[in-house]
């Protein structure tokens, strides 16, 4: 019975290629009660793989929080199989905007002890206590109120190349850390003003939500299905898009371009651009943000310090990196000295 990948990310690529069938890349989260995450984990795993299912997803005693690119041509074999998972019913799926083949390349199912690392006792608040969903409409009403306090959920590289417009974008690395901060922030308004928060696709609003209910805000709003379903509703009932630039994503395409505005600016050179990568030297890999220009003179690197690692030769490297562990800059997304330009 398999239960791991028997290929590498460059062997499925290559398939992939071959095949030159259209994947679709989807998102979707339940909170729900699992009273053995690893054996569903398993039968995911089981049925997914059978299915050529690729991505990221989550398992935890508190619900299941999936990244993951299906072939089109099974995705009715998939929805089928979610449906018939009581809990899993008719979730709501949240397709990308933007497809691409290549997406994810390796299914990873893992068992986490909770599918967001929130940091939050639930034992202490009502986690079903959630603030109000609103759809994309009814958001562009809120967000023009004045009465409104708008913030963003996510981290500040995902803010960094698109907000919707007046946002509140907390600077911090996870999303742990911008709980306490909000709630300090805004601690004068939880009686007189609306409460109104979004994220890529919801999940992380619904903790927070119910989190700041039982801190005290009286009127506590969510974007339901994030960015992702903002964007599709905008589109197909022809609103008006009030969200500037870019939506970070968490998989190989790194972002969906949601309208024509460039916020950012390359972190080398200081020049309008909106394009993360990740630092060409395996032993740095630090996410952020490079234009064309740079790229080209930096050999896909962050600084000249990696730029003279990646020329040597790859044994050479893989010697380097023996025995150590990985940079810290690795979690410090768009955060280092080198980075002259990082707002």
């Amino acid at each position: 019975m398999q239960l791991y990948n028997t290929l590498s990310a460059k062997e499925r690529a290559a398939l992939i290629e071959e095949a030159g069938q259209e994947r679709l890349t989807i998102s979707f989260y339940k909170y729900a009660h699992i009273g053995n995450p690893k054996i569903f984990r398993n039968h995911l795993f089981i049925t997914w793989n059978e299915l050529d299912v690729l991505g990221r997803i989550y398992v935890a005693n508190e619900g299941i929080n999936a990244q993951l690119s299906v072939p089109a041509e099974n995705f009715e074999a998939f929805k089928e199989h979610l449906d018939s998972i009581s809990f899993l019913e008719n979730v709501r799926l949240n397709i990308a905007i933007e497809q691409d083949n290549m997406s994810f390349l390796k299914l990873k199912v893992k068992v986490r002890n909770k599918i967001v690392a929130d940091g939050l006792n639930d034992a202490t608040f009502d986690v079903t206590n959630k603030g109000i969903h609103v759809g994309a409409e009814k958001f562009n009403e809120l967000i023009e109120d004045p009465d409104t306090i708008l913030v963003d959920m996510r981290n500040h590289y995902e803010s960094e190349i698109g907000h919707f417009k007046n946002a509140i974008t907390p600077d911090v690395d996870t999303f742990r850390d911008s709980l306490d901060i909000i709630e300090n922030d805004l601690k004068e308004h939880k009686e007189d003003k609306k409460l109104v928060m979004y994220c890529t696709g919801g999940i992380r609003c619904e903790k927070a939500s119910a989190y700041y209910k039982h801190k005290g805000f009286k009127q506590v709003y969510q974007l339901e299905g994030g960015i992702i379903d903002y964007t599709r509703q905008v589109q197909n009932n022809k609103l008006e898009n009030k969200f500037l630039g870019k939506n970070f994503v968490f998989d190989h395409r790194r972002s969906e371009r949601i309208s024509e505005d460039i916020i950012s600016n390359c972190h080398q050179c200081g020049k309008p651009c909106d394009t993360h990568v990740n630092c060409a030297n395996e032993a740095c890999h630090l996410l952020f943000i490079q234009c064309d220009e740079c790229a080209a003179q930096m050999d896909n690197c962050c600084s000249d310090d990696c730029k003279k690692v990646n020329a040597l030769p790859y044994e050479e490297q893989k010697k380097l990196r023996k025995g150590k562990g990985a940079s810290n800059k690795i979690f410090k997304k768009g955060r280092s000295e080198v980075l002259k330009f990082k707002q």
